[in-house]
């Protein structure tokens, strides 16, 4: 078996092109596991920036051929379009969809705007992460889609990854996007959904342009392992000295050895668990040769085997030598390049976020939910194998369960479900879940604002904390913000029954419960009346699509780059139906809107999960056996914890007609 690397830069553009080839590789079946056959990354000005093609493409276009040759007459007007574009082609079928569908996303659904054979057609709304690009070719005709893509929006990028799929499928999904009725029926096999359920490669190539997109805007920081602040299995020595890293230390500097945090509260640690909240504004430039490192080493032959930046990037800076042989009568798996050598222990955290929509409205429902992740560090030598029972499934109401690829799970029962796994080295998220909120929400309330005149606004908060919960549940801290990104706060009046306030030029800031001070084994009140005042009223306009697209990083922002006067906007289309023609606010806080007033909460509490997701470090088994303490913490944060204002219009979902 070999390979070949090339690279080249051709002057019209920053271009990567990497190819690899093995013997034997057209053999290996297309439908088993993933292979990648391009990879594109866009800037902002839809130019290519960084691109890809490994020798996939050989197998495709041999694939191609076999299944043109064989098509009926029937079906010929569904050949395959067997080539791969370059990179202006690309760029350009990236733009006219734009244009076409509303967004860079699109629709996702079908409105009177879309065209036979574009996404929003088949009106699914997968179609705005898994999407097809028409390339010129006059040659071709019409049979030049190229699906499935991939799309996944980061900073200022727009990350492209075409994973190997049959040709056969691309026939279907060109089928789906030309019929004349719309939607999915339950059960009905001529459906995207039940297409994409075969392909098992759309979800290795999810993560592979999420991993890029991390490398890209520098978000690879390991999984937060907690060490809890109470004595676990192992005693009270083995978590003091877990607290300060002292098992951390290895004999050697190769295996990746993250900071374990502390569950004891700290300002700086509330400090960044507010700053995770704060949207990311501006781009960093790509860094090319990590892409160059991260892709060649951790996709060989276009095949994703490990995306572990971590583990990538460590074997780069350290190489091998003969000591980090494993034993002879052992597999290493990729991911665990290296065996842990030092004092042996694991740690597991259960972290969850927690989200809300809150609207204290009889008509419209409280809408609550828990994205939880098991985050795990296993500190141990060797290759042993860990297994425990999953308890909770049945309390937490648990809706999806995925897992890491070290580990091997039977079919669940009842409300145990057991895991085992072979552990890499580092932190990991061994288990991702959504579940819905066991105890309630920990804050729940109204909000209301009116405005008095056109410079000033009356508020009210009445919120109950914390209510039902009892120890050890502790908040460590609790902070509500009132947003206003188009008016320019000059000041506010009032005073809270509780915490203490401030302000920014737009926005009002309340510390209900601020650090060091938990709330812990009780409920209270809070309420705070009051009133704000701002600048006076300027009529703005919006931020042109160039300015605006420089301060977007979230991912499922959606920026059109693009002006067209015969084509509306996905976001001014939905947003028009609801506002009546309102002005937006910045694009950072697209539900801010005149009409749109709210209050997001960030919180963190510690001591239990509120899914009632559970370890018991009792029934944690380590084989080959071995005498290691077993820690585990849990801790929830929120996510978009919103109380949107009672006396105003709200966004909600209209629920589903009996």
């Amino acid at each position: 078996m070999g390979f070949k690397i090339g690279y080249q830069e051709p002057s019209s553009s920053p271009l990567l092109q990497i190819s690899c080839w093995s013997i034997g590789s057209r053999d290996r079946a297309m439908s088993g596991g993933c292979s990648i056959r391009a990879i594109w990354i866009l800037n902002s000005l839809d130019s290519v920036v960084f691109s890809r093609f490994p020798v996939v493409e050989k197998r495709w276009q041999a694939a191609c051929k076999s299944e043109n040759e064989n098509a009926s007459e029937e079906s010929f007007s569904y050949a395959v379009y067997s080539l791969l574009p370059a990179d202006s082609e690309l760029a350009s079928a990236f733009v006219e969809r734009k244009q076409r569908e509303g967004s860079a996303r699109g629709f996702g659904i079908r409105v009177s705007q879309s065209s036979k054979g574009s996404d929003s057609w088949v009106d699914d709304p997968i179609t705005r992460h898994i999407v097809g690009l028409y390339i010129n070719k006059e040659e071709e005709g019409e049979n030049n889609l190229l699906w499935p893509l991939i799309l996944h929006i980061k900073g200022n990028y727009f990350i492209i990854v075409l994973p190997l799929v049959e040709p056969r499928y691309l026939k279907a999904y060109t089928r789906l996007c030309k019929r004349s009725d719309c939607g999915n029926a339950i059960g009905a096999d001529d459906s995207l959904s039940s297409l994409l359920l075969d392909l098992p490669s759309i979800t290795g190539a999810f993560m592979v342009a999420h991993a890029i997109g991390d490398i890209i805007s520098a978000d690879v920081a390991e999984p937060e392992v907690v060490v809890s602040a109470s004595p676990s299995v192992g005693g009270l020595l083995d978590s003091l000295t877990g607290s300060i890293g002292i098992s951390g230390i290895s004999s050697r500097a190769k295996p990746v050895a993250a900071p374990v945090a502390s569950s004891v509260p700290s300002n700086t640690a509330v400090a960044g668990a507010v700053a995770a909240d704060a949207p990311k504004i501006g781009s960093r430039p790509l860094d090319k040769d990590a892409l160059r490192t991260f892709i060649s080493s951790s996709m060989p032959f276009g095949t994703p085997l490990d995306l572990s930046h971590s583990n990538i990037f460590t074997i780069k800076v350290n190489g091998f030598s003969s000591s980090d042989l494993p034993p002879p009568d052992l597999k290493q798996p990729a991911w665990k390049p290296y065996l842990y050598k030092g004092k042996q222990r694991m740690l597991f955290t259960v972290h969850e976020t927690i989200h809300a929509a809150m609207y204290d409205r009889d008509e419209i429902p409280d809408n609550i939910s828990v994205s939880g992740q098991i985050n795990c560090r296993a500190e141990l030598e060797g290759l042993p194998d860990v297994s425990f029972p999953l308890t909770g499934l049945n309390t937490a109401h648990v809706e999806g369960l995925s897992f890491h690829p070290c580990a091997q799970v039977p079919e669940h029962r009842a409300d145990k479900q057991a895991v085992m796994f072979s552990p890499p080295l580092g932190n990991f998220v061994l288990m991702r879940y959504q579940a819905t909120c066991s105890l309630g929400p920990p804050i729940k309330g109204f909000y209301q604002l009116s405005m008095v005149s056109e410079d000033k606004g009356a508020f009210l908060f009445k919120l109950h904390l914390m209510e039902g919960y009892k120890a050890p549940l502790t908040m460590e801290f609790c902070t509500v913000s009132m947003p206003f990104p188009r008016r320019r706060v000059v000041s506010f009046d009032g005073i809270p029954s509780i915490g203490t306030v401030s302000t920014t030029e737009h926005s009002v800031e309340w510390k209900i419960v601020t650090s060091g001070r938990g709330l812990s084994g009780r409920s209270i009140e809070a309420t705070f009346p009051g009133t704000v005042k701002f600048a006076p009223w300027q009529t703005q306009r919006l931020p042109s699509s160039r300015s605006g697209f420089g301060i977007i990083a979230d991912e499922d922002s959606d920026v059109e780059t693009e002006n067209c006067n015969n084509v509306v906007n996905i976001e001014e289309f939905l947003m028009d139906k609801m506002s009546n023609d309102l002005p937006p606010a910045d694009l950072e806080e697209p539900f801010c809107w005149q009409a749109y007033e709210y209050a997001k909460v960030s919180f963190k509490i510690v001591g239990a999960s509120l899914s009632g997701m559970s370890i018991d470090p009792k029934a944690v088994s380590i084989y080959p056996a071995v005498k290691a303490p077993i820690d585990f913490s849990t801790q929830v944060t929120s996510g978009d914890y919103i109380l949107w204002n009672t006396l105003g219009k709200c966004p909600s979902t209209a629920a589903e007609k009996a």
